[in-house]
């Protein structure tokens, strides 16, 4: 096989951050994938409506001329969230998800959610209008260790929530573990998971084996090999619960170089051949469609996009990083060239 054409993919995991960054990154998602949910942790995060509705006018602002792109907007759940803002939103099609960030657990999460029986009432009037809720699964307990937190954030967070709101929709946001493949596996409806890019091909010996690699750093951090290699068989698989959210998650190299660096892969710009290089190795490329193009939506209660976007077998050269006014922000390499690239999209 020398080309591959898709249903055009969705990301259901994305951060585009704001201003100079958002004027830089967005062009590489919307030139790949023609919808995303939108990640709400700015600074000040995305808590209301009227937060939801103006970071999407700047979002279409900045979108290239001609560019066939739907950004799909969330809230940031806090303790003070209002459902009744919440399902208005819904109700006007302007949200199509709300976030729960554990206070602390990842980039601009300060303002997440400690205590959850604050959030209850925001959980069960979405639960009512059929909204879901995107879960960042860590806890931040300092005394569990941080390779350890998605597995216990299931066991003292997530199963306990679903239990007292169980028609509520979560999506299980870039499981890392063969704990999150797992749960997820073992309820037929109303859980989802996404799976990004990078974790299906580093493993935490990437990150500090031989010298810290610190553009592999990222949050939830990458696990053993074994968990890897889960994530690998869920994705292609061909299971709807699984699907694509990349966390594709820019930051400015001195923000990434310093004795405190941020956590994020950039991947917006090679996600494509890289999941085509790795379906190909798994014998999978029939299940690519589904992991990237029909699953996602399925969950969302969305239809499928009428587009198409063609990869071909070929290796050209890829650049190590974009330039932004604020600075450069270093690509994700995956460690071998992919086999495969992005040669046409068609228009929906």
């Amino acid at each position: 096989m020398t080309h591959l054409t898709l249903r055009t993919p969705d990301d259901w995991h994305l951060h585009l951050r704001d201003g100079a960054m958002l004027r830089a990154v967005l062009p590489h998602s919307a030139a790949h994938f023609a919808r995303a949910i939108i990640m709400p942790n700015l600074v000040p995060p995305v808590v209301t409506g009227a937060d939801a509705a103006a970071y999407r006018a700047r979002i279409m602002a900045a979108l290239p001329e001609g560019a066939d792109f739907i950004p799909l907007m969330t809230l940031y759940l806090t303790e003070d969230t209002d459902p009744d803002d919440v399902a208005a939103a819904h109700a006007s099609g302007l949200i199509h998800a709300v976030k729960l960030y554990p206070a602390g657990a990842t980039t601009n999460s300060a303002s997440g959610v400690a205590n959850f029986d604050r959030v209850q009432g925001v959980l069960e009037r979405m639960a009512q209008i059929g909204l879901p809720l995107c879960v960042h699964g860590e806890v931040t307990d300092p005394t569990v260790d941080i390779f350890d937190r998605e597995a216990v954030f299931i066991d003292r967070i997530l199963d306990p929530l679903r239990r007292r709101v169980p028609v509520l929709k979560v999506v299980m946001e870039h499981i890392t573990t063969s704990q999150g493949v797992d749960y997820v596996k073992t309820h037929d409806t109303g859980l989802g998971a996404t799976i990004t890019t990078h974790h299906l091909v580093i493993n935490r010996n990437h990150i500090l084996a031989g010298g810290i690699r610190p553009h592999y750093y990222c949050l939830p951090v990458a696990k053993r090999e074994e968990h890897r290699l889960a994530l690998r068989a869920a994705a292609t698989s061909g299971d709807a619960r699984f699907f694509l959210g990349t966390d594709s998650a820019p930051h400015t190299d001195p923000a990434k170089l310093q004795p405190c660096g941020c956590a994020g892969c950039f991947t917006a710009p090679n996600t494509m051949p890289i999941l085509a290089h790795v379906f190909e190795q798994d014998g999978a490329l029939a299940n690519l469609e589904s992991f990237a193009s029909l699953n996602g939506p399925a969950f969302y209660g969305l239809p499928p996009n009428s587009s198409t976007i063609t990869l071909t077998k070929g290796a050209p050269d890829q650049p190590t990083h974009i330039d932004t006014d604020d600075g450069p922000v270093t690509i994700f390499d995956p460690g071998f060239t992919p086999d495969w690239h992005v040669t046409a999209r068609s228009s929906c």
